[in-house]
């Protein structure tokens, strides 16, 4: 992961004017996808806009973690 945020951060900034100072937030996550659920994935990231006016990511965030019956701590998970 260090090296896509690297290597993407990169690239970003040298994508034009107001991108110069790009920065990726400090840790990331990852969870796997069930191959038969990639058209929902892909409808959520096409309308990812639209769904976080309604629910914004850290309450989206903490969702998954619970759902999924992951501990977490919420001083470790912000930056």
């Amino acid at each position: 992961m260090e090296h896509v945020k690297s290597r993407s951060s990169y690239w970003l900034k040298q994508q034009g004017p107001g991108l110069e100072h790009f920065s990726w937030q400090k840790g990331y996550s990852a969870f796997s996808v069930y191959f038969r659920e990639v058209d929902r994935l892909l409808w959520y990231i096409d309308n990812q806009e639209q769904h976080h006016r309604k629910q914004g990511f850290q309450d989206e965030y903490r969702g998954l973690l619970t759902e999924h019956g992951i501990e977490f701590d919420e001083r470790y998970v912000w930056d």
